[in-house]
């Protein structure tokens, strides 16, 4: 396969009630760690309610981020561009694309919390066409047009930007999609990328992962559009440990912190989740084949899976969760990075496979090349000693 690329997806999700300056830190320090590790992807999600998902603005957590990393692109994940004029959604990344030298990502969406959008006088339905609207619009700026446009929550009158992107033509966009086609529909109409963020979470998601690309490429090949594979993004659940036993104890930490926010207080059906006790949420995560709560073999398995389900896709996002307490949740990506990102990594021979390879050749050739170096000692020692003789 292809080099797969491995990343997070951080909401945040934090416990309600804990100290919120804190947590960002956390969150920043986890991006910094992600990239010594090398993992090549940070998505930021933007949330303003539910005191659960505290980062409001991505754009200003990817400029403190830009400043502490040195390789790993960032990426809004998403911005809720319903909420925000179209053409301020494009000028604030074309300066993050200068800021971070070619490492800022635009994901957009419609918003995934309605506590959200209904602060603004909007429901859901209002947002997902907002979406569409607001998307077009955003594309056209990057392209270089100028806009004059009324929508439903702006006017714009020769809108243009002011400055053109730092990367060559534009940076990456990609929009979001849970279970239903709308995200794939417009991927596929503007050739962009696709995160597709519920798809992986639920058993329904997994099972139309197939057909997700199928419409990328469907409403593509009607727009004149060119898509990739590589641009399209999974994002799925995983935390692992040296043995499943320290897995399942790592996760007790916060598991059902999670799992009760998605029950009980974000009005998010797309990601019901099952599991009245923490052995049912991990039950859930491992058996409904949308995550993996184990070892590195359980993770790499899990990835093949979604490989397998998908036909392909460009990069494996994990969603950032805290389901377990800091060290042991940093511990499970040094452990990710480690033991499974090689085995995707590398082209039509694995980085794994290669050393393995080496490894077992070394190891057949051990015995006949032990003895040719106790020989050519032998050797050498008999000639010493005639040279000793010889005076």
């Amino acid at each position: 396969m292809d080099r797969l690329r491995f990343g997070t997806f951080l909401a945040p999700f934090h416990p309600a009630g804990e100290n919120p300056t804190l947590a960002l830190q956390r969150d920043l320090e986890l991006v910094e760690h992600l990239d010594r590790l090398g993992y090549d992807e940070a998505w930021i999600g933007e949330h303003h309610s539910a005191g659960t998902e505290i980062i409001a603005s991505p754009e200003i957590f990817i400029a403190a981020a830009a400043e502490r990393t040195k390789h790993i692109k960032l990426g809004t994940g998403v911005t809720s561009i319903a909420y925000h004029n179209p053409l301020w959604v494009a000028e604030r990344m074309v300066l993050l694309d200068h800021l971070t030298r070619g490492r800022a990502m635009l994901g957009c969406g419609p918003g995934s919390l309605p506590t959200d959008s209904m602060m603004l006088g909007l429901n859901p339905t209002d947002t997902r066409e907002l979406l569409e609207v607001d998307l077009d619009i955003i594309m056209r700026l990057l392209r270089g047009e100028t806009v004059t446009q009324k929508t439903r929550t702006h006017d714009l009158v020769n809108a243009r930007l002011h400055l053109r992107p730092y990367t060559q033509p534009r940076f990456e966009v990609a929009v979001a999609a849970v279970a239903s086609p709308t995200g794939p529909r417009m991927a596929g109409r503007h050739g962009i990328g696709l995160l597709s963020i519920g798809a992986t979470l639920t058993k329904e998601g997994f099972d139309a992962l197939a057909h997700h690309w199928n419409v990328v490429q469907e409403r593509a090949e009607h727009f004149g559009q060119t898509v990739s594979r590589r641009d399209w993004r999974l994002v799925g659940l995983m935390h692992v440990a040296e043995t499943r036993e320290q897995a399942y104890a790592d996760v007790q930490h916060g598991i059902e912190t999670w799992f009760r926010y998605f029950q009980k207080t974000a009005a998010f059906p797309q990601m019901a989740v099952e599991g009245g006790d923490a052995k049912e949420m991990i039950d859930f995560i491992n058996e409904a084949g949308i995550g993996a709560i184990g070892t590195v073999e359980d993770a790499r398995a899990q990835v093949q899976r979604l490989w397998d389900q998908s036909g392909g896709f460009g990069c494996m996002l994990l969603l950032g969760h805290e389901w377990a307490n800091p060290q042991a949740t940093k511990r499970s990506w040094e452990l990710i990075a480690q033991h499974v990102v090689p085995h995707f990594q590398g082209g039509e021979v694995s980085h794994a496979q290669q050393t393995l390879d080496a490894k077992e050749y070394a190891m057949g050739k051990r015995e006949d090349y032990a003895a040719q170096q106790m020989q050519a000692v032998a050797t050498m020692t008999e000639r010493y000693e005639q040279e000793k003789a010889g005076g």
